[in-house]
């Protein structure tokens, strides 16, 4: 048997500017761009076909008004899971985000436990961190 991850959902507040970000900042492309009613759920992946996509909605799409003031609350706060991306060249992708004006919380560094990262946070507030495997 074989299992791997197809997408992975994000919640932000504008779905305009969170694709400008996650298409400027980290180079996905738009694979779907599905409305229904005043909401819409964006598909966007990397080059590789077939690689983990990224699904993006407001809080309140597809959900309870309840569920989706609980959902807005913790993005208001920061606390939604953060993403990890891999990066090949991560001081390279780090100054492609920075220039297009992407929050920084970390520049790139080494980390005790091996990979070298960096940390922003998208239009959202969500964090994103972007890794390379330490070279030996």
């Amino acid at each position: 048997m074989t299992i791997s991850l197809q997408y992975s959902h994000l919640t932000v507040n504008d779905v305009d500017e969170s694709i400008a970000f996650y298409r400027d900042a980290l180079g996905l492309q738009v694979r779907n761009d599905v409305a229904s009613g005043e909401y819409r759920w964006v598909t966007l992946g990397g080059d590789t076909p077939g690689g983990v996509e990224l699904v993006i909605s407001v809080p309140h799409a597809g959900r309870s008004q309840a569920d989706g003031d609980a959902l807005q609350e913790l993005l208001t706060k920061g606390v939604l899971p953060m993403l990890v991306f891999r990066s090949d060249d991560v001081d390279k992708t780090f100054e492609t985000a920075r220039a297009t004006g992407a929050e920084v919380l970390q520049e790139p560094m080494d980390q005790p436990w091996g990979p070298r990262d960096c940390a922003f946070r998208d239009p959202s507030g969500n964090m994103v961190r972007i890794s390379q495997t330490a070279t030996s």
